[in-house]
């Protein structure tokens, strides 16, 4: 048994310790807003908050994590509020087919915490998630956007 800390609330789950942390939060916790993507850490669309640092749950053994924090995109939003880059997700209409977006959403979310007004170089570092789609202009005017906003 493993315990967990996701979305501030405790977990014990029944998990091999070498199962993908991104696997327990989908298939044992029932959270399917991290999505699957690639499995190799490329893709970004599986990235969640562990102690606030954007990481791939995709190649993060679930018996690793420990006492740290997970957080998942479906506790972005707090107390009934979306977060600001959700927001300028919304008024810019980032998405196409949507399904990086989650993802995308908690690395912007990590990256603004960290510098809360970044340079399109600070950005362009950091969004390293790949978008079929290519809507890389929309989420770089929606992270300045949720900059200014925040």
């Amino acid at each position: 048994m493993i315990a967990l800390s996701i979305n501030g609330k405790s977990y014990t789950v029944d998990a091999e310790s070498d199962t993908p942390l991104l696997w327990v939060i989908r298939d044992t916790i029932g959270l399917t807003g991290t999505k699957y993507g690639c499995g190799i850490a490329q893709c970004g669309a599986c990235t969640v908050h562990i102690d606030g640092v954007a990481t791939r749950s995709c190649q993060v053994p679930v018996g690793t994590v420990g006492e740290k924090h997970i957080t998942t995109i479906e506790a972005l939003a707090q107390n009934g509020k979306l977060h600001p880059v959700q927001q300028a997700w919304l008024d810019l209409d980032v998405p196409q087919c949507g399904y990086c977006q989650s993802g995308m959403l908690m690395a912007a979310a990590a990256l603004l915490k960290d510098k809360p007004k970044p340079t399109d170089a600070d950005i362009n570092a950091a969004m390293t998630n790949i978008c079929r789609c290519g809507t890389y202009q929309r989420i770089r005017a929606a992270i300045h956007a949720a900059a200014n906003n925040a």
